[in-house]
């Protein structure tokens, strides 16, 4: 019996020396309440993400296209290196 409660005693203080963390003090279906609004909170930030890439990308195809309706604009860019079209 000797041995038996030595064991014990020295198995628990390892237990007690870490601390109670949030994950262990909460529900288990509060912890996973809160799991699954991450994720909704998650997917909404990628979508809006998205959106925003999407809308970046019709600016700049229509500043794109407005420039090049703008003759100006194409005179000042263009290449003078006539000689390669002669």
């Amino acid at each position: 019996m000797g041995k038996k409660n030595r064991q014990a005693a020295s198995s628990k203080p390892v237990q007690a020396d870490k601390p109670a963390t949030l994950k262990d003090l909460l529900d288990p279906g509060i912890l996973e309440k809160l799991k699954a609004q991450a994720d909704q909170m998650k997917a909404e930030e990628a979508k809006q993400r998205e959106a925003a890439q999407e809308k970046a990308a019709e600016e700049r195809k229509a500043e794109q296209k407005r420039l090049d309706n703008n003759f100006g604009h194409l005179l000042e860019n263009s290449k003078l290196d006539w000689r390669k079209y002669k």
